[in-house]
């Protein structure tokens, strides 16, 4: 099969390696296109305009991965809502015999559960401007591709980390890394399952859902994440937050993701298996100086 990655980022092109590398032609959308490895055919495209190139006729899957220019909410527009209606104004317009058309988007949509568990069937109540959005990006995929045969598939990823993707561990190093005072949850998922899981979903035999949250098997307290980092590299457990801080040296994760505790287990009956299965894992993977960051 031909797949077509719109947005070929770290997460974008590690998952075109690994399509590649079962078999398939990859074609990378990117603004960039000669920082792509050579099993990926990169073209030059910027999502935000509306003259796209041609899609190959046998595409089959579409892969949108997109990520804002900056964190503010006309930035996130841009990319998630005007940047789809592009690709699905493409992909629409081609004629080609695309099946499948998966969107990366963010378990931000579900906002904050106070340490609750959510999943697929969890209504979205996102609580920040880009939860909001990617949310509102999701509905696009779903009503444009409605009736068309082509399948929309939603991947909520929780917080990706991996090569590259350091800034708790330099949090950690550089003794700014603060331990909340209260419980807090968070959910993430290596980058290398995330792209095994964007592979997975878009080749796998049976027809996929419409949504899946892509997280690891094990949400953990931010504290036990940080405790665990300063173990393995041989430092000092990190302070405690004083009651009542209003800002945590962790940063930002917790306005943006919530506290929650999202569960797996959708993904994980379709038969896919984590290599990275809890943060221990993943965490000693880059520690190791294991895998690399795409540019």
């Amino acid at each position: 099969m031909t797949v077509l990655l719109a947005g070929c980022g770290d997460l974008g092109t590690e998952a075109g390696l690994r399509f590649a590398a079962a078999g398939h032609r990859v074609v990378g959308w990117r603004r960039s296109p000669e920082k792509l490895p050579a099993a990926i055919e990169g073209v030059a495209a910027d999502l935000g305009s509306g003259e796209l190139p041609p899609i190959p006729e046998d595409t089959t899957a579409v892969v949108v991965a997109i990520a804002a220019d900056s964190p503010t909410e006309d930035a996130y527009r841009a990319a998630y809502v005007d940047g789809l209606a592009h690709v699905l104004d493409a992909v629409l317009a081609s004629g080609a015999s695309v099946r499948r058309v998966l969107f990366v988007s963010s378990t931000a949509v579900y906002g904050d559960a106070a340490g609750g568990w959510i999943d697929e069937r969890t209504t979205p109540e996102p609580g920040g401007f880009s939860g909001r959005i990617i949310r509102e990006a999701e509905e696009l995929l779903y009503s444009r591709l409605r009736g068309t045969g082509i399948t929309p598939v939603v991947l909520r990823l929780g917080g990706i980390y991996g090569p590259g993707r350091t800034r708790l561990i330099d949090q950690v190093r550089g003794g700014t890394a603060v331990i909340p005072a209260s419980s807090r949850f968070t959910n993430r998922i290596h980058r290398d399952d995330a792209a095994a899981a964007i592979v997975h979903l878009c080749t796998m035999d049976a027809v996929p859902g419409p949504v899946y949250v892509g997280v690891d098997n094990e949400p953990a307290e931010l504290g036990e994440v940080l405790g665990f980092l300063a173990e393995e590299l041989g430092l000092p457990r990190p302070a405690s937050e004083s009651v009542g801080a209003a800002v945590s040296a962790a940063g930002g994760e917790a306005s943006r993701g919530g506290n929650k505790r999202a569960s797996n287990g959708l993904l994980r009956s379709t038969g896919f298996e984590f290599q990275y299965p809890s943060f221990r894992e993943g965490y000693r993977a880059i520690l190791a100086g294991t895998g690399v960051r795409h540019p």
